[in-house]
This record gives C-alpha cells, structure tokens and sequence, in this order.
C-alpha cells in the first residue's frame, strides 16, 4: 500500500472504476489487466477500484476476482491504493467476496447497495455491517440508485459513518447539494462517482473522483486535480471543459464498461473490446462516436485526415 495514508484521502483522489480486459472469448486477460493498471497509475492515478460495476462484476467469478486483485495489488500496490468490490444482493455472497480480497491483498472495500431487492434502510445498514465484520479493511459505501433502486437515506449514512470501519463514500447520485451537508455532518471522505461532475463534488468539498473517462484521460484528470488542489480553479475549469466531449462519449449512452473498453482499444491501451453477455461490446459505429469525443478533447491526433492514437 503507499506509505503515506490520509484520513481526508483514505483512497487517494484520482481512480478509475476499472475495466476488466478480456479476450475475444470472454476469459479474463490478467497480463492486460496488468498493463491497464499500471497504465492508469504511471499516468496519474493513486488508487484503482477493481470488480465494480465498470469492470463487470456481475459476470466474473469469484477465483477471477481474486486473481484480478492479487495481479493489481502485486503490479502497482506499493504506488496506489487498491480497493476491491463486495457488492452482491446477496449478503452472504457479499461477506466471501470481501474475504477473498483481503486474502488477496485488497487495501479496501467497496460496498454498494444491495441492488434489486430494493431492501429497507435497516437492511442496508445490516448487510454494510455484515461486509465490514468479515475483514479488517476500510470500507468505501457506494450511492447509486440509478442501478440499486434504492437510495441511502440521510439518517442512514450517518448510523454507518459511525462505524469507524466505514470511511468514505462512493456517490453517484448526482446531488452535490445533499453532498455538502453529508461531508460535513458524516465526516466521511467523498468521492464523486460522475465524472461529469468531478468538478462541482470537489467545489461541494469532495476529496476524489472513482471515474469512467479516467480510463481515456487520466493524465488530464490528474491536470484537474493538481490544479484544484493548487488552489487554481480557473486552470481546474479549463481542464475540465477540455475533457467534456470524452466524458460524453464514454457516459451518455449508459453503457460505460463497454464505452470505456471501446476508448482503450482506440487509444492502443487494450487490444480487444471484448466483454461477458449479457454486455455487448461497442460496434464499428458505435466505436467511432467514442474516437469522435476522444479527439474532440485532444486525446487523440488527427494527421491529414487520419486519427492516430
């Protein structure tokens, strides 16, 4: 883990909720998963989310999870932060996946919502404390009713602020104004979960973003954050502005594990768009509206009329 550990940035700042490269068969491709990794934290990143929504969790397996977190923990544990998925609708399933990351070297948890059967504000803090007993890792909570169904409540996110296991949150409702108050009253380190609005949760007292564009841009996003912890706002805007059109492309349509795989390839980071049904990877056409926003943010050259990554 990196040496230096902060209450205020108990994560890091910049991570990406990161893919999970595959071959063209579907099987997990470790040596690129590798590569990716240390891609993302030689160009900025401190800290990684792995088995998340983004690197379709849904559809590995417990083995390949643990073998995802062991390879990234082994390539770039000493410089970044490593925080591995627990989530499940499942509390049982949840508690062995956290288990299996601390065994596998983990440095932290993330912890969604059980997602579909849209349990009670009381279930949802009995299934976090269920994860959080079965290691001694910290735990990030992560928001997003958008694919939950189910949003915490206020009072809720202060009962697990309590918790002293508990210590960040992961939120991706897009409130910044609920944000504001929560920091505040929770103490709780907060990351956006939007890249689109990185900028306004840092305003709102964020200390981080767990984004999807960081996998296209991540030396820009590092631009970002330096500048806003320069305390140069301006420079943070200009930044940000710049890497609209590639926040665009890789969010708009709601398929981000598939967009952000797309990106890699264009970018020669990745050698295949391939995922795991019932995720589909991006076609031609659908690839070249991401190259169009990866270019439009100066992410790729354009060379007498051909795009050269």
């Amino acid at each position: 883990m990196p040496a230096v550990t902060s209450a205020t940035h108990p994560f890091g700042s910049l991570l990406s909720a990161m893919v999970t490269p595959m071959t063209a068969d579907g099987a997990v491709d470790l040596a690129a998963t590798v590569r990716l990794a240390r891609h993302l934290v030689d160009a900025g990143h401190d800290g990684l989310v792995l088995n998340g929504t983004t690197g379709e969790a849904s559809t590995t397996h417990a083995p390949e999870k643990a073998e995802i977190v062991a390879a990234v923990v082994e390539a770039v544990g000493d410089r970044a932060y490593v925080v591995a998925g627990a989530g499940s609708n499942d509390t049982a399933h949840a508690v062995r996946m956290a288990e299996q990351a601390a065994e596998a070297g983990a440095h932290g948890l993330l912890v969604v919502t059980p997602y579909y059967s849209r349990p009670s504000q009381a279930g949802i803090v009995a299934h976090v404390t269920a994860v959080a007993d079965a290691t001694d890792l910290p735990v990030m909570l992560y928001d997003v009713p958008g694919r939950a169904c189910v949003r915490l409540a206020p009072a809720t996110v202060d009962r697990l602020a309590a918790d002293d296991r508990v210590v960040a949150m992961k939120d991706a409702t897009g409130d910044v104004v609920a944000a504001a108050g929560a920091i505040v009253r929770t103490g709780l380190a907060w990351y956006s979960g939007d890249d689109s609005l990185a900028l306004s949760f840092l305003a709102h007292g964020a200390v981080g973003l767990v984004g999807v564009a960081t996998h296209a841009a991540p030396e820009g996003f590092a631009r970002l954050f330096d500048a806003w912890r320069d305390g140069d706002a301006a420079t943070a805007l200009d930044v940000y502005r710049s890497l609209l059109p590639a926040i665009t492309a890789l969010n708009d349509a709601g398929f981000q594990a598939t967009a952000a795989k797309a990106a890699l390839v264009e970018l020669g980071v990745l050698d295949s768009r391939a995922c795991r049904l019932p995720l589909v990877p991006f076609t031609d056409d659908e690839a070249a509206d991401v190259r169009a926003g990866l270019a439009a943010s100066g992410l790729l050259d354009v060379v007498a009329g051909t795009d050269r990554a």
